[in-house]
Order: structure tokens, then sequence, then C-alpha cells
């Protein structure tokens, strides 16, 4: 395969669109005496162009009708409106019920607020000449747009403005000296000193460091900073409270420092209610991570996730509910050990924006379950969990990804898809009970790839199973306990399971060929890798690592989620922690550098000069110690880009020359 044929490959598999939000608004409508429903659905997507090498945003909307007799059934759904291209929007978000359209956009060097309704633009604020507060946060930990009830006013997280008052902008020394009997008045004047080392929030979030929540009224045109927020709180996700008077948000305990957030649910939080006046209230325990609230429908109960502070960065978490006038809290569902077989595994994933059924009775999310992400129904009331991905029109499509993209009057929007099956839009009416689901496609995907794929059950033997633990161990998806049975056994335990499965995959399939085996991965999945490679040497026949972790003690100081690495070679972790020659030995131990030598393989490594996570100089080492055994190995270095190597035009560089490598060494 020549590199123009890889080039195509990549263009036509990359441009494919993914739906990344939705919304729902509906009307009553009588036909022929008939009372109807009709909705609304316009949903969100993400296209990366490749000439451009930029990712492009559009809207699409559908109609859809419910069935006669039946209001809880779609009888049709009208073809899709055309594509309409987004301009580079930060938030925007739907009012509850005037369905007004508020967007804060990038222009021209500042930030707008703009408010659309049916009849075009209502209002545009320049937030940035208002000088309240710095960037508006968009990110998926911190950011978010919310609308007030009574729609004249938007809750909003931007940076906070730096102080400026006289005394922080400098201060004025007189230094007097004496030379050859004169005296010399040198004037020294120091102003705020801009080199200042400033603390932020770690990988893909570094330039969120001091948020504050933000309110603007429509009204006025002004936008304020609510004050009370206490001092070493971070705050983020804000939502109204009921009443409009005050707001819930989370907030991240950044003392004595900040560690890395992203993929990070183990960091100290809680939720807070604060009012317009200042006054700050918590309403969760101390030493707990919280995240994700979302308020019923009628105000009267708040689900979040909740999980432990330390230890794995991602790890089953329980959902709680609180009930908003007695502030009493209550686990709707708990953190599960070990899940049965076939079972509910836990919840890992954040909660949609919109997940409420109507009467605020049930939970809609999406998880980890085994090797795929389902979709799950929770009853309050009895705390039942039911699976929702059944109920297929084409029982022939089966999905190994379901992800809830929003639930509003009970009709589900979700984003499903496959090795096999780009992603697609499905949508169904949460059922009764009673009922079972019934699932209708909003679009078919533009293509399918003609190839099977199954899930392979893989059991170690009884020598090296753990006993405490399940199999497969350190994933989510397979209960709390099978996440902590890969603490302390990292380069190990985990290496041994992926060459089984490996082994067990060829075994299965006898087209396979087990001379032309190669191992890919990024950040721990390339420091399996790179263990892999070098543990089995005669076996693979070639390697591709993105951002691989190749030393853990070299990784600690500077790595933004220092607590992982003591706690992946089981020790406990603390902010006030100091190496010991015993802790850096056990890392050192775990890592793949120091079975370099064996490695036999081609290693090609691909690193992001501004990982944050996963430091370039990890790759560089592996590098250095092949070169200087005239090995074969390639570096790819990518500047611009961090831990996730997402650039378009890096994914397109690391497709090309994997494919490349592959095809050249197997």
């Amino acid at each position: 395969m020549e590199a123009r044929q890889v080039t195509s490959v990549y263009g036509e598999v990359s441009s494919l669109p993914t739906p990344v939000c939705a919304d729902v608004r509906e009307q009553q409508q009588q036909q022929q005496e008939e009372d109807i429903r009709v909705f609304t659905v316009t949903a969100g997507w993400s296209q990366t162009d490749a000439v451009r090498a930029s990712r492009l945003c559009y809207s699409q909307q559908w109609t859809l009708i419910s069935a006669s007799g039946d209001q809880r059934a779609v009888r049709t759904v009208l073809p899709p409106g055309p594509c309409v291209p987004l301009p580079a929007e930060l938030l925007s978000g739907l009012s509850p019920v005037g369905g007004l359209r508020a967007v804060v956009l990038d222009s021209g060097g500042h930030q707008l607020l703009e408010i659309w309704d049916h009849r075009g633009l209502r209002k545009c604020l320049n937030l940035t000449a208002l000088n309240k507060h710095g960037g508006v946060y968009d990110d998926a930990h911190f950011g978010g747009l919310s609308w007030s009830e009574c729609e004249s006013k938007l809750l909003y997280v931007a940076e906070k403005l730096k102080n400026t008052n006289e005394s922080a902008r400098g201060k004025v020394y007189d230094t007097r000296t004496r030379a050859h009997g004169r005296s010399n008045a040198i004037l020294h004047v120091y102003k705020q000193d801009r080199s200042v080392y400033c603390d932020d929030w770690g990988e893909a979030l570094t330039n969120r460091s001091t948020p504050a929540v933000c309110v603007v009224g429509l009204h006025s045109g002004s936008a304020d900073v609510l004050p009370g927020v206490p001092a070493d709180v971070s705050p983020g996700q804000a939502l109204w409270a009921p009443g409009g008077q005050s707001v819930f948000f989370i907030g991240w305990y950044h003392e004595p420092f900040r560690l890395g957030l992203k993929f990070c649910s183990n960091r100290r939080s809680a939720l807070f209610q604060l009012s317009m006046d200042g006054h700050c209230e918590r309403l969760t325990g101390d030493n707990l991570s919280v995240s994700c609230p979302r308020l019923s429908p009628d105000g009267s109960t708040l689900v979040y996730l909740q999980g432990q502070v330390f230890g794995p960065h991602n790890q089953c978490l329980s959902l709680q509910q609180l009930d908003v006038n007695s502030r009493k809290t209550s686990t709707l569902l708990d953190v599960v050990r070990r899940p049965q077989s076939d079972g509910f595994a836990g919840v890992y994933e954040a909660l949609a924006s919109s997940c409420w059924s109507a009467d605020g009775r049930r939970v809609v999310f999406s998880s980890a379950c085994r090797n795929r992400k389902d979709l799950f129904m929770v009853d309050r009331g009895s705390k039942k969990v039911s699976p929702l991905s059944c109920g297929l029109v084409d029982a022939t499509k089966i999905y190994g990804s379901w992800k809830l993209l929003t639930i509003q009057k009970d009709l589900m929007i979700v984003c499903c898809s496959s090795p096999n099956t780009p992603p697609t839009m499905l949508v169904a009416f949460l059922p009764s009970a009673s009922e079972a689901v019934t699932w209708l496609p909003l679009q078919e995907p533009m293509m399918t790839f003609d190839f099977l794929w199954t899930v392979l059950d893989v059991e170690p033997p009884p020598e090296e199973d753990n006993a405490n633990y399940l199999n497969y161990r350190g994933s989510t998806g397979f209960g709390q306990d099978g996440i902590l049975s890969l603490i302390g056994h990292i380069g190990s335990q985990d290496v041994k399971d992926v060459q089984r499965a490996v082994l067990a995959a060829l075994d299965s399939d006898t087209t396979l060929d087990p001379g032309r085996v190669a191992a890919i991965g990024g950040s721990h999945g390339g420091f399996l890798s790179c263990h892999l490679v070098a543990r089995y040497p005669d076996f693979y026949k070639a390697c591709a690592a993105r951002n691989p972790v190749i030393n853990a003690a070299t990784l600690l100081g500077t790595s933004d989620i220092v607590d992982w690495r003591y706690t992946c070679v089981g020790l406990q972790y603390s902010y006030n922690q100091t190496p010991t020659a015993e802790a850096l030995a056990a890392m050192l131990e775990k890592s793949p550098i120091i079975h370099a030598a064996q490695i036999k393989a081609p290693v090609l490594l691909m690193l992001g000069g501004r990982d944050r996570r996963v430091s370039p100089y990890q790759g560089l080492e592996l590098y250095k110690a092949l070169k200087s055994r005239a090995a074969p190995v390639r570096l790819l270095w990518f500047a611009e880009d961090g831990h996730s190597l997402s650039r378009v035009d890096t994914q397109a560089q690391c497709f090309l020359n994997v494919a490349l490598w592959l095809q050249q060494h197997l």
C-alpha cells in the first residue's frame, strides 16, 4: 500500500461525522380530532476537514411525530433539513420555555454573548469589554451555560481577573549607595511580575487556574462575578437552584496545589450552594470526589456522582441524590465491587446534561459494562437498574457503544457505534416498567465496514489469578475490585493479561497470522506495548507507541498526576510526599525501560511536545536507549500537541506513519 492510498483511506474514515449533542423541543397539535405530539430534534455534529486541517461543527434538525393512539411511540421521522454550519461557538444553550438560544463565541479577539430568537439576533454583549472576568470556560470539567427559570439571566464559569489594585501593581524602593564620596540614589520600580508561576489544572486545562461563577443580566446587560466562593476552591459545573436566587456548583479544592483533572474522577471536591449575596454552603462531605450535579424537572432532587479521593484516577462511582429542601442525601446506586455475570457493572461515565425522566422518578445514563458502553435506567423507588440497549428495529445491527446525548420529554437521543459502524443517532421514548424500548434511527450511517467483530472472554490460569479480584484486571466496566487489582501490579498483571488475550484471539481464529503481530498503544497502552515487545521479543514484529510511559521513576517529577505514580506501584500518596530511594526503585522496577535491551521489534514513537500527563522525554528516553544499540526506531515529535495527540494534522500524520510502519515491518 502506498502513502497515497493510506492518505485516501484516512481522509475517508476521518471525515465521518460524529453527533456530540442534541436538544428536543415539543409542540402539541390536533389533527383530525386526534392529539399528536410533534418533536423537533436538533443535533450538533463534529466533522474533520482534512483540507483545512480543522474540525467543523454543524447542526441538523429532524421532525418526529407520535404514533396514532400512542403518544409515546414515534410514528414518523420526517427527512432532515439541510446541515447548517455553526461558527466557532464556545458554549450554547436553549432557554427552557421561550426557545431563546444563547451563544458564547470568539470574534476579533473579543468574547461575545449572543441571544437569538425566532426573529433573529435579539441581543449581543461584549463580555471582554465589560472587563468583569477573563476567558469563559468551555471545557467539560468546569464549563457550562445555564438559563434561569425566568429566562432573564445566564450562568457560566470564567477565569477570574487577577488582582489589579495599587498594592499588587508594584512597590517603589529608594536604594542609596555611596561611591567615591558621592551619594547615588537608585530608584527601582517593581511592577507585578508576569513571570510568577501560576498553578493550573494540568493536561488540556493549562489555561484554567482560578475560575469564577459569573451571571449576566440580559435586561441590564451587566455581568457580575458572584462573591462568596471559598478561597481554596475552584468552582465549576454551575447550575441554577430552584427560584433563581442561588446556584449549585462543584468546587475542587486546589490547596496546597492543583493536580491534573482531565480523566481523573478522584480529585477532592464538594457540592456547594451559593446565594446571590455571597452566602456559600457545602452540601456534601469533606474528603470526597463529586461531579455532574443534575437537577430534577420539578427542582426537588439533585443527583450527582461521588467517588474516592486519590487511588485510581478513573474508578467506579456511586450515584447520590440530594433532597433540595431537607438537604438530606442518600445513595441511589452504590459502587459495584463485583458485578454478576453479564449484569450491571457500575457507573464510570459522566452524566448527560439532561438525564431525568419527565416525572422525576428515573435517571438515564451511559456507562462501561464489561467490554461495551451501554445505556441504563435506574428507578428511584426500587433502585432497580435496567438496560435500554435493546429493541432495535433491525436486529442485525449490534452496537458496542451507546452514549446518551439527552433525554427530554422522555424522548431519548443516543449516539451508537461499533467497530464496523460509524457513529449514528437513534431515538426512542423511555419505556414504562412493562414496556419494551423501540429504537428508530434518525439517520443511517454514511457507510459501514465489511467485517465482523466479537468479544472474547479470557480467564487467567489458576496460578496467575488474583483471588481477591476479577478479570479483566484494571479496566473500567468490571467492578471496583477489578480496578483495584491492578494497584501494585502494573507491568506484570496487565502485561500478562494482554498477552493472554492476544493468544486467545489467535487461537480462536485460524486466519490470523501469529508471525505478523504488532503492539500499538498510547499512554498506559504505550507502557503495555513497550513492555510486550520487551518481554516477548520473538513474538511481536513491530511496535507503535503514542506518548508512552517508559520510566515511572523519571516521570515522577514531570507529570500533572503525580499521585498516580505512587498509587500504581502500591504506595500511598500525600501532597507533602517526597521521593525515597525505595519508592523510586519500585517505580523503575515496573517500567519498560529496564527491559529495553531485550527489544527486537522496530519501534515507532509519537510524542506531543506539550504533553503534561506523560512528558515527551519519556519516549526520548527509550529512543536513546534503542539508538545506542542501533535498534530500529523512529520518533515523531509534535511540538504543539499534548497528551491526546488530537490536532487534526497530528492525527493524519500518526495514521499515515503507523500504517506504513506496519506495512514495512509486518
